[in-house]
């Protein structure tokens, strides 16, 4: 079996990962109230999720 002969840097070990970028979420139109969320949650505009209401909103705006 293949043993390292000596231990990896934390430098050379970070090196792996430098490539990586994160991507902004996709944002997608709620078909309730037709204003953009974030896919798969529910709508902080209206509070609406896969055709139900699921978070209460109140109507002091």
């Amino acid at each position: 079996m293949a043993v390292p002969k000596s231990k990896q840097s934390k430098s050379r070990t970070a090196k792996r990962f430098a490539n990586y970028k994160a991507r902004a979420s996709a944002l997608v139109e709620c078909p309730h109230c037709h204003g953009l969320k974030v896919a798969h949650r529910v709508c902080k505009n209206c509070g609406f999720y896969d055709g139900k209401e699921v978070v209460a909103q109140s109507e002091e705006k």
